[in-house]
């Protein structure tokens, strides 16, 4: 779960919450109230698209609302509020440079112990985020590779990378679960049984399908960030920590191990292959292309 950027963790706090939702919501209607006398199963099946809509909708945009506070109950992070060295004067003075250029309210800025280079940026609107930085990337980039990070992650506050994900998210959610009632509904008058097994069972592989339009989404908005991390720091700096993450994976992939190597994937993006799919980053090697044909 360290290992998760902010996007990444969005997400899965949203399939879990959707989830969560729509299985105690079903099991509400199906068994606990007509249990006391209170059928509104005829109702409900007329209402299905509505349903899902406030249950879609509703799961991700719970775990927008706590996506902060989420991200640190993941993480073992400090808030800077007073940098004493001078990584965390940099790290908090990037920050606040380019919240007051872009004329947004400064996220709080976080540093956890971790030692992958990484970053990232959560939070329900682009006046209330914040922004962690692993000690791993303090100690792996310069300083100008580290401030095209912060950049790029102050691109994802300022597009509103979360609430548009989170948007997306919501409407794939309400496609899930009412394809999922449809379909066990069926089942169900058969056998009650069955169509509880089959709900659950769709519940939990639609919501990883629904990934691939989602994930396509987000790597779509890595590279927006990029773009505007180069356009705030400059492109050289940003392909230069793109280029220093690389070496670090490509290191860590001999030295750690495939099990370590795999986890910093969060950070340069799968490789070609069908699991990128799922990956909310591109391949470090397609950024770096982009960011070079600006």
């Amino acid at each position: 779960m360290k290992k998760l950027k902010g996007i990444g963790l969005l997400l899965l706090a949203n399939i879990l919450i959707f989830i969560t939702l729509s299985i105690s919501f079903t099991v509400l209607s199906e068994f606990v109230l007509p249990a006391f006398g209170i059928d509104l199963r005829g109702a409900i099946a007329q209402q299905d698209l509505l349903w899902a809509f406030v249950l879609g909708f509703g799961g991700a945009f719970l775990s927008l609302a706590f996506s902060k506070q989420m991200a640190r109950a993941f993480i073992d992070c400090t808030q800077i509020t007073e940098p004493r060295t001078r990584a965390e004067v940099m790290i908090y003075e990037t920050v606040q440079k380019i919240s007051e250029k872009l004329n947004i309210t400064m996220p709080e800025v976080w540093i956890y112990d971790s030692p992958d280079p990484n970053a990232f940026a959560t939070g329900p609107s682009k006046n209330n985020s914040m922004v962690a930085v692993s000690t791993g990337l303090m100690n792996t980039l310069n300083e100008g590779e580290v401030r095209a990070v912060l950049a790029h992650e102050m691109g994802h506050v300022y597009n509103g990378d979360m609430f548009t994900t989170t948007v997306l998210a919501g409407l794939m959610n309400t496609f899930v679960y009412f394809i999922s009632r449809w379909v066990s509904r069926h089942m169900a008058e058969r056998n009650a049984a069955l169509g509880f097994v089959s709900y659950i069972f769709l519940q939990i592989v639609l919501s990883f399908l629904a990934m691939i339009p989602i994930s396509w989404w987000s790597r779509r908005r890595e590279f927006s960030a990029d773009r505007f991390a180069a356009n705030t720091v400059g492109k050289e700096h940003m392909i230069s920590a793109l280029e220093g993450i690389d070496r670090w994976v490509q290191r860590t992939q001999f030295e750690y191990g495939s099990q370590d190597a795999l986890a910093t994937m969060k950070i340069s993006g799968q490789s070609r292959s069908f699991m990128q799919l799922f990956s909310t980053h591109p391949p470090i090697e397609d950024r770096v292309a982009a960011l070079r044909q600006l």
